[in-house]
């Protein structure tokens, strides 16, 4: 008895030393953090705003985080402002940030000074969403212009009013418009805005003639009637507008486009806390409630591993420079 008694105690206190040595190594390696602050560039609001803030939202509770995420809106330069201060944040995963892939694969052709470099400052921690952006039209245009070949008719025939809007310069939607502008030959100038709510602020208006933004920014409006999605950039129709037309079905299929939403870290996080994080983000996207907020908006949930986010930036780096050079578009700032 006095063997087996000493044997118990034994294992028992081997235990209770493994167990304490694993939650000393766990609080070493900084998991879980107390809270996440998740950078956003663009306004609050918009589609990706939405986003950041519902996957955010369910941070709390997990191995990543002990509390929910906080959204921190540092909207101008097209994402740059928040893409700046993530580089120079804590490298521990106590701030993220979350960008549309713009900012990453497409400024590095046109911004000759651009203040941080995406593939060297920045690590990869996973893909949340996916847009479609679409065309959409306000009062200013006619009731007639019901497909991209009719707005392009349109446009070529009332070039005073033959412009439109994008949620910054550099970004995905400014370079769709501008390659329709070029490649069916007629002046399609260009209003950049800070995000894409005061865009659609002014075509509802009738300020300007249309936009080419994530069309969920569009959906509310569209469904009123207050303005009207002509085309979707998407491979297939969207789910959200499915009686609108792609502009490949269309005969542009050129101007097929998905960019999705993707959260980094700054470069030198340690591969556990961005294991973690891509975990708690994972987790966000299977949540009902993230779902659904999602769809309101228009964003589809697009997880997926810093691996294959990684790639897929450098994919569209790679297929976005020649037509950037095309385009013709540069900016010296």
């Amino acid at each position: 008895m006095t063997n087996r008694r000493q044997f118990v105690q034994s294992a028992v206190g081997a235990a209770i030393l493994g167990s304490t040595a694993f939650q000393q190594a766990w609080a070493q390696s900084g998991l879980p953090i107390d809270q996440v602050k998740v950078l956003y560039g663009f306004p609050p609001g918009s589609a990706g705003d939405i986003c950041a803030r519902r996957v955010a939202d369910k941070f709390g509770g997990t191995a990543y985080s002990k509390n929910n995420g906080v959204i921190d809106s540092k909207p101008g330069a097209g994402g740059q402002i928040a893409l700046n201060l993530l580089k120079s944040a804590p490298a521990d995963g106590s701030v993220l940030a979350m960008t549309p892939f713009s900012p990453i694969s497409l400024y590095p052709h046109i911004f000759k000074n651009l203040q941080y470099k995406p593939f060297e400052d920045f690590q990869p921690v996973g893909t949340s969403s996916m847009i479609h952006h679409g065309l959409a039209v306000g009062p200013m245009v006619p009731a007639t212009v019901k497909t991209v070949k009719d707005f392009v008719a349109w446009a070529k025939a009332n070039p005073a009013q033959a412009s439109y809007g994008s949620p910054a310069a550099g970004s995905t939607p400014h370079f769709i418009g501008a390659l329709l502008g070029l490649n069916q030959n007629f002046e399609f100038k260009h209003v950049p805005y800070r995000g894409s709510v005061p865009g659609v602020t002014d075509v509802v208006g009738g300020q300007i003639a249309c936009m080419f933004t994530p069309h969920g920014d569009f959906i509310a409006n569209h469904k009123a009637g207050k303005m009207r999605i002509i085309a979707t950039s998407g491979k297939t129709r969207s789910p959200f507008v499915p009686e609108v037309a792609t502009f490949a079905e269309q005969g542009f299929p050129e101007l097929t486009v998905e960019e999705w939403f993707g959260f980094y870290a700054p470069a030198k996080t340690p591969a556990n806390v961005v294991a973690a994080a891509n975990a708690a983000i994972q987790a966000a996207l299977k949540d009902k409630s993230v779902l659904d907020a999602l769809q309101v908006v228009g964003l589809i949930a697009y997880p997926g591993t810093p691996a294959e986010q990684l790639k897929s930036s450098q994919d569209e780096l790679n297929r976005w420079g020649p037509l950037i050079k095309r385009i013709g578009f540069s900016v010296d700032s």
